[in-house]
């Protein structure tokens, strides 16, 4: 089984996922670690120096070649993965596949990614909470059509990492 974490950055996609695949006994993947690998150099230098579209199309490309793989794993998505071409579809068509949306509100991840925002390149350029807040309501309002997609539904807000992953076991 391949189970794919996804929602959007702040969500704890990376955190969760290690914990979850320690619990399974599963292979663990971050789709943006594996990204930098690739690349040797982090997501924000990819993106100051190559573009989004660069980024997306190598995330599109790491992201296929872990479909193929035929073993167990927990993989976590980029924030913005299954928002791109026909990403969620193929995930979707993965047999054995699920699909886990970890969903935060907009004052969670405001308040998760404020002090962060200068690592992640997609929000690195706003100043201010109430700037970083109406950026979150308006691009999560975007992804929320592809995350809700998922077979499960995880609300993430104020609570311990464990209890998350004790709900995604019992979901599975």
């Amino acid at each position: 089984m391949k189970i794919f974490l996804n929602g959007y950055m702040g969500a704890g996609k990376s955190l969760l996922g290690r914990q979850l695949s320690a619990v399974l006994n599963y292979n663990y993947v971050d789709l943006d670690e594996q990204i930098e690998l690739i690349e040797q150099t982090d997501i924000q230098s990819i993106f100051k120096k190559r573009g989004e579209l660069y980024f997306r199309n190598l995330e599109n490309k790491v992201l296929r070649d872990i479909l193929e793989k035929e073993e167990d794993m927990v993989v976590s998505l980029g924030g913005g993965t299954p928002c791109y071409g026909d990403n969620m579809k193929w995930i979707k068509e993965v047999s054995g596949s699920k699909t886990v949306y970890l969903k935060a509100t907009v004052q969670t991840l405001t308040d998760r990614l404020f002090l962060e925002k200068v690592h992640r390149p997609v929000i690195s350029h706003l100043q201010t909470k109430p700037e970083l807040e109406e950026f979150l309501r308006k691009h999560l309002f975007e992804r929320a059509y592809y995350y809700n997609q998922s077979e499960i539904i995880v609300d993430v807000d104020n609570r311990d990492p464990e209890q998350i992953v004790n709900d995604i076991v019992e979901k599975l």
